[in-house]
């Protein structure tokens, strides 16, 4: 099991994505990129969000970027629960830079069956130290 955010993390999501195939997400998900910087005990890491999947670095084709801690990202990887996700934006705990145009359009989008079915892939080979 590799560590959330990690390097071998990344390469382990990148695999899965890569044998996942067609994940058939709603146009919402399907054009959104996004770049997160997360806040760590150890280092801030920069990641986006493009193609339905996390990828490590930051994508220059992104008009929005979220500032959030690290928990914050596991539950939204984890759980993917939309109400949770606007909670954390409303109360602050997710900043926003940008664009917010895309955060608006995903409210109403759910994930596919392919890519809920990715997520727990990811999700079972994830441990969260």
């Amino acid at each position: 099991m590799a560590v959330f955010l990690t390097d071998a993390w990344f390469d382990d999501v990148e695999k899965l994505g890569s044998e996942a195939g067609e994940l058939n997400l709603p146009p919402a998900l399907a054009n959104m990129i996004i770049n997160l910087k997360v806040s760590d005990t150890d280092k801030d890491i920069e990641a986006n969000f493009a193609d339905g999947l996390l990828h490590r670095g930051l994508n220059d084709s992104a008009t929005t970027t979220l500032l959030l801690d690290r928990s914050i990202l596991q539950s939204i990887i984890t759980d993917f629960d939309t109400n949770e996700i606007m909670g954390a934006f409303m109360s602050g705990k997710i900043r926003v830079e940008g664009d917010m145009s895309q955060l608006m359009a995903v409210q109403t989008a759910r994930p596919s069956a392919e890519q809920k079915e990715l997520y727990n892939r990811i999700k079972s080979m994830t441990t969260m130290a």
